[in-house]
């Protein structure tokens, strides 16, 4: 392709312009770049129509007379040159010189180039290419800068589930199935774990003026990983040497070994304390204790025991705690019904049912089986409470209480309890300072009986003081943190009854009637109800 071009042709003190037409696709010329160029070459041009027809009609004549009175001399081919803003692409056009004007040659063209400080990436093909094969007012990439090439950081994949908040699958029919969970990733000795993906740095880019482009740098990545775990030859990639439950934690891959109980835990195996895993293949009778540094899990049901895990509990035909179970983990708690029971979780909380119970999560709490309800029970979360339905008919007492951290909650409670006794206290002993200060001012000494009583005193409040002022500060610091708790709600899927205590926040509300498909959620400093999609 090549674009149309005007060439001067100098006989006899007289100017003609030869047109030559484009080809392969090219561009036809302006008038006004014709004109442009013989003007540029110092020729006065007498009939501009004339070359204004030549290039509209290339059936014309080739060459035209622009001037009968022309004293110029001839000229040489030349070129302009055009640098992209990013400085990575440099673009030349050629003019063509005057009939028997001086061509340019490779070295001119280096060297033009040179001059203007162009001394990367010039393509010398692409030079070649026009020395061969002159076009005119055609464009020519005579240099191309290099980019970065961008690397990648370094990864980790990871050949089991990672997700700590992944929950049990709801069926077809609205229940949640509880026997088949995913969230444990049971491994064999031998198994994969996780293999490091090394970063590629990538390569500096560079402009066409020479200057360095500096590419983004990577992050690299570490494989971190505790005991019961071989590292290849390579230090590549991670395998179990044991069969038991693999877990990321802050980073760290770990491997904790399974302790398995094929019966019920009860007189035939005593209290079971592991620092790994346990499972219990049968029940847990009441009166009994489970205590595990990883998961627990129960295939069968919880009665009134002690369970207290630093990962998840999972127990699959669900707890019947007889008002005596006392449940407690780090990670997650599901959990196919809670009836009786006390339990406190640091994550998330999934069954089918609480009735009669007392369940605390710093996350959410979500009973969400086909007939799921909460009925009878305190429920507090840090997140929201979502439940089929909530209340009962008999009108059994039900509060929920979202938007603060239960165990937070509890401290604010407590630290209420503490100032008003401190207050007290200190309420209670200014008697002795000011019958102490009367004493003083009548001039008379004290014994030194009761100088050690004052002194015993005044220390005394001196504490409590020092104690009501940092719990002053620790109260209005949660106050306030209840006050802009996280965005939380209560959402109702089916029904809500009359008589049940919402809290959200520092902010309470009972429901006086029956409500269906309902959220709760608080808006403008007032608790609001709203609709839900059934």
């Amino acid at each position: 392709m090549a674009n149309a071009y005007i060439q001067l042709v100098l006989k006899d003190d007289k100017a003609y312009s030869k047109y030559v037409p484009p080809t392969d696709g090219g561009t036809n010329l302006e008038i006004s770049d014709a004109y442009e160029y013989i003007n540029d070459h110092g020729v006065h041009i007498d009939d501009l129509s004339a070359v204004a027809e030549q290039i509209a009609d290339p059936t014309k004549p080739s060459e035209v007379l622009v001037s009968d009175d022309c004293h110029i001399m001839e000229f040489g081919e030349s070129m302009s040159i055009k640098v992209s803003l990013d400085h990575m692409k440099v673009t030349a056009t050629f003019e063509p010189p005057s009939s028997g004007g001086a061509l340019l040659g490779t070295r001119d063209i280096i060297e033009e180039l040179n001059n203007k400080g162009i001394i990367y990436g010039i393509d010398q093909d692409a030079i070649i290419e026009f020395v061969n094969d002159r076009h005119y007012n055609t464009p020519y990439i005579l240099a191309k800068g290099d980019l970065p090439v961008i690397g990648h950081d370094a990864k980790i994949v990871y050949n089991f589930n990672t997700n700590p908040s992944l929950k049990p699958k709801m069926l077809r029919d609205g229940s949640v199935d509880f026997k088949d969970l995913n969230t444990i990733s049971m491994v064999n000795g031998g198994d994969l774990l996780a293999t490091l993906i090394p970063g590629d740095p990538g390569k500096n880019g560079k402009d066409i003026f020479g200057k360095e482009i500096p590419v983004r740098k990577v992050k690299d990545a570490k494989l971190d990983y505790g005991e019961h775990i071989k590292l290849s030859a390579d230090g590549r990639s991670i395998y179990s040497e044991i069969y038991g439950h693999v877990s990321l934690i802050n980073g760290k891959v770990t491997v904790q070994d399974e302790y398995l109980v094929k019966s019920d835990v009860d007189n035939s195996t005593g209290n079971i304390t592991y620092n790994g895993n346990v499972h219990i293949m049968g029940s847990v009778r009441t009166g009994f204790t489970v205590k595990a540094a990883a998961d627990i899990i129960v295939d069968g049901v919880v009665e009134g025991a002690y369970l207290d895990a630093g990962g998840q509990i999972i127990v699959r035909q669900g707890i019947h705690g007889m008002n005596k179970g006392m449940i407690k983990c780090k990670g997650a708690l599901i959990a196919s019904f809670i009836e009786g029971a006390r339990v406190s979780t640091d994550n998330y909380v999934e069954t089918g049912s609480i009735l009669y119970s007392d369940v605390n999560a710093k996350d959410d709490v979500r009973v969400m089986n086909k007939k799921g309800f909460i009925a009878g029970s305190s429920v507090r979360a840090g997140g929201k409470v979502e439940s089929v339905t909530i209340g009962s008919e008999m009108g059994a007492a039900t509060r929920i209480e979202v938007g603060i951290d239960p165990a937070r909650k509890a401290r604010y409670n407590l630290l209420q309890r503490q100032i008003l006794d401190e207050s007290k206290q200190i309420e209670k002993a200014r008697p002795v300072i000011d019958s102490y200060d009367e004493f003083v001012k009548s001039g008379k000494k004290l014994d030194d009986k009761n100088m050690n009583y004052l002194t015993t005193v005044l220390q005394k409040i001196d504490q409590l003081k020092a104690d009501l002022k940092k719990h002053r500060e620790e109260f209005n610091s949660l106050h306030q943190e209840l006050l802009t708790s996280k965005y939380s709600k209560v959402v109702v899927h089916r029904q809500i009854y009359p008589g049940v205590t919402i809290t959200i926040s520092e902010l309470s509300i009972t429901t006086k009637e029956n409500y269906s498909c309902v959220q709760y959620e608080k808006k403008n400093g007032e608790i609001v109800r709203g609709q839900v999609i059934a």
